[in-house]
Order: C-alpha cells, then sequence, then structure tokens
C-alpha cells in the first residue's frame, strides 16, 4: 500500500493532481441507515492483517511494477504474472491495473461502453475517458450526477435536481458530446402544469406534478430492448420513459421511503429496492400506446435500508445490497424463492453490478467483493482493496484481450475519495471463501 501522501504521478495542469489521498468522506445520504461515527479517523479501516486481498502495486514486491502512463493522468499498474501454486494457466491474478485521482469532487456514478468510461460527480461534470485518456467531457449545470446509462450513441444522466438530461454523440466527431433534452420536456411542462389532477404529494406540504421527480434521481435503467428508460427517486417513485419520444409513461408511487435502485430484468419485470428496507416486483404490460405496472410480490422487508439492486446477465437471479453490509439473493428459476445471503463487508453495501457469472459488491468499507455463482452456491474470489473512501459506483466490461481459456472482466470502481480505479479480475480465479462468506 502507498504511505499517505506518497505520489503516484503529477499532471502539468494546476488544476490535477493524481496521487493516492488518505483522507476519508461521508458518503452519499442513505435513508434510515445507522452506521457508527467516525469518531477515532479509523472508521473505514476494518479489514484485519488475515484476509486476502488484492491492494495496490507494493514497490517492494518483486512482482510489481508502476509506471505512469506517457500523456495520461491515469497512474498504470502493471504486475507480472505472479507463479500459481497449482501451476493453472487458466486464470490470472485480480489486480489493479491503474487509478485516477482529481480534484473535482466525489464520484457518484459510472457508466462503461467498449473502450469508453464516463463518470459523474459532484462537481456537475461528465468526463470522458478512451483507453485511460481524456475526452472533452461535458458539464451540465443542475449539481451533482447520480446515475449514468449509455444506449448506443445516446447518454442519459440522472441528477440531484431530480432531471434528466440527454446526450448525443456527433456523428461527425465522436468526441464530441451535445446536450439534445431534458427529461421531462419543456413542452410537457408547460401543457400539463396548469392542471391539479397532475399533482401528487412528495413530502408534507410539497406538491409536484406527476411527470416530474420531486426530488434527486438515485438510479436510471433501460429496459431489456431498450425501449423503456426507467428512473428512481428520493421522491419514493419511479417513472418509466418512452426513449424514441422522450414522453413520461407512467409514475408509480412504489414504497414509503426513498427509492435508491430499480432495474429492469426480462419478460417485462422491474425490480425496485429502498430505504424503506423492502425489495418489490412489478410486472409491465403495454396498453395502447402507454405502458401500466402492476404490483407482484415483495421479495425483502426489513429494517435495514436497502441500497443497491442488480440482476444477472440471464435475468436468473436478483441481488440486493443493504445498509447492514448484506447481499441477498433469489432465484427466478425457483419461483423467486430466497437463494441465501453473501456476506463479505462490514459497513453498508453502496453499489452492485453483475459481469458474466460474477457479482462485484462496493461499500462504504471502502472494499470490493468479487463473488461467482458455481451452481446454488456463491465463492468469494477476491476482495479488492486500494480506494480511501467508501466505494459509491460500479461498472464492468468484458477483457478482449483475455486468452480463449479465461473469461476475464475490467473492472470500473469510483469512490468518494475523488478516485477512479481499473481492476482486472477473471471469473477462473480460486476462491478465497466459500458459503457466501468472505470473512
Amino acid at each position: 500500500m502507498l504511505k499517505k501522501g506518497s505520489k503516484r504521478g503529477s499532471s502539468s495542469t494546476g488544476r490535477r493532481t493524481f496521487y493516492e489521498e488518505n483522507s476519508l468522506h461521508k458518503f452519499n445520504r442513505i435513508k434510515k441507515t445507522n452506521l457508527p461515527a467516525d469518531n477515532d479517523g479509523d472508521f473505514f479501516n476494518t479489514r484485519n492483517s488475515q484476509d486476502q486481498v488484492v491492494t495496490p502495486s507494493n514497490s517492494s514486491s518483486p512482482y510489481n511494477i508502476v509506471s505512469p502512463v506517457e500523456k495520461s493522468p491515469w497512474s498504470s499498474q502493471r504486475i507480472t504474472d505472479i507463479p500459481s501454486e497449482d501451476n493453472d494457466d487458466n486464470f490470472s491474478p485480480n489486480v489493479l491495473m491503474g487509478s485516477l485521482v482529481r480534484e473535482e469532487g466525489h464520484i457518484y456514478s459510472l457508466a462503461a461502453s467498449g473502450d469508453l468510461l464516463y463518470t459523474g460527480s459532484d462537481s456537475k461534470n461528465i468526463r470522458v475517458w478512451k483507453n485511460q485518456k481524456e475526452f472533452p467531457g461535458f458539464k451540465s449545470n443542475s449539481g451533482l450526477v447520480k446515475a449514468i446509462v449509455i444506449s448506443g450513441a445516446t447518454i442519459f444522466t440522472g441528477h440531484q435536481d431530480g432531471k434528466i438530461r440527454v446526450w448525443k454523440v456527433s456523428s461527425k466527431d465522436p468526441s464530441i458530446h451535445k446536450r439534445v433534452g431534458t427529461l421531462p420536456t419543456m413542452r410537457d411542462c408547460f401543457n400539463n402544469s396548469m392542471k391539479t389532477s397532475n399533482y401528487f404529494e412528495v413530502k408534507r406540504h410539497k406538491n409536484a406534478v406527476w411527470y416530474k421527480h420531486g426530488d434527486a434521481i438515485s438510479c436510471l435503467s433501460l429496459s431489456e430492448d431498450k425501449t423503456f428508460l426507467y428512473s428512481s427517486s428520493w421522491d419514493k417513485t419511479f417513472k418509466v420513459w418512452r426513449i424514441s419520444n422522450s414522453r413520461c409513461l407512467e409514475s408509480v408511487i412504489s414504497h414509503d421511503d426513498a427509492v435508491n435502485s430499480i432495474v429492469a430484468g426480462s419478460d417485462g419485470l422491474v425490480f425496485t429496492g429502498s430505504a424503506d428496507g423492502t425489495v418489490k416486483v412489478w410486472r409491465r404490460e403495454l396498453q395502447g400506446t402507454g405502458t401500466k405496472h402492476f404490483f407482484s410480490q415483495t421479495l425483502l422487508k426489513q429494517e435495514c435500508a436497502v441500497t443497491a439492486v442488480a440482476v444477472n446477465p440471464n435475468a436468473t437471479v436478483v441481488y440486493c445490497g443493504s445498509s447492514d453490509g448484506l447481499v441477498n439473493f433469489w432465484e427466478r428459476e425457483k419461483h423467486m424463492s430466497h437463494g441465501g445471503v453473501l456476506r463479505g463487508h462490514k459497513l453498508a453495501i453502496l453499489c452492485l453490478v453483475t459481469a458474466g457469472s460474477l457479482l462485484f459488491s462496493g461499500s462504504a468499507d471502502m472494499g470490493i467483493c468479487v463473488w461467482r455463482r458455481m451452481g446454488n452456491d456463491h465463492v468469494c474470489l477476491s476482495l479488492l482493496a486500494g480506494h480511501n473512501g467508501p466505494v459509491k459506483c460500479l461498472a464492468a466490461e468484458k477483457d478482449h484481450e483475455s486468452s480463449p481459456n479465461e473469461r476475464r472482466w475490467i473492472l470500473y470502481s469510483g469512490s468518494l475519495d475523488k478516485s477512479v480505479k481499473m481492476w482486472r479480475v477473471s471469473e477462473n480465479a480460486p476462491p478465497l471463501a466459500w458459503r457466501g462468506c468472505a470473512s
């Protein structure tokens, strides 16, 4: 691990410094979450010396070579092949490949598509990176960027002010992103704001029109065919948008507290997780030119806030992370029966993402657990350590340089320590722990 204040590299511009910080930052609002106070300055330091973790390169190790990437603000880390006890050539060690630290603000959202990475922060800037080199970004004057999703050449960003911004990649110059709209549109706001029947109560003594979020957007998700965009909010609702004409089709008052996460699965199923401690399933039906979502069932009801929801690529397993640090999962093939609990964190789960047979969980304890589903069980492959603050967001893309015998992924993690890190993770790595426990 780097010592406090040790530098990874620097940029020639005065507004950029790229190094590992040791400062801690309180993470974003999670309703109904009781976390211990940071009284002794060591609140997030929860790993004991016996935990097997993947950490940034250590100059004293014969296997680690650190060298900055030229003309890139990313510090690069390369780890040579580490011999395996079993001499298994079908997997690579899970390693930290690069790190980016900017002085612009805490990282709240990530989205990856091919060789492009989009990062959102509380600086109002959406930064774009291609092969770890910075592309021209774009800026919104609307407060911090809470969520980013990509649909082809269109990028949707959800913001603290309750609005969704729509951006297009220029067909002439792919480095240029132009803002092409805002959801809801000005026309919808003007045409419907005069009708009292279009208002509902979002807070005590505060009303909002049904097609506009009355509080911060917490999450965005695309339907399987990318026809609909879903947005969840702290105003206790989720909304459905038709992408082709930017119209809000439906608003569903879905929970008794903030909706922290939403994910669209297959066959019209939608899953929501809330600060009221519940995970709910909704069923979408097409009615004329619109949609209607019907409540199907409640998967979980607990005291702790649900902070993240994810579905595996085959839409056969649903995961949820909670403020108690646990990950619950349900198996669709068994009629949504509860499959078990994954115990790998000591503080709140803040984000989940799936890739192949893997599940990644990011936490306020600054760590990332890598889980692999094997039959009806989950094993922990790695504990990724390197951030100096809560891990707020994750994104994964397939590693196209992996060998034919190995499935490998590139994982991006964003943190409230103002850094983004890039990890290489192999599905073939040997397990660290069995039976859903990383301790």
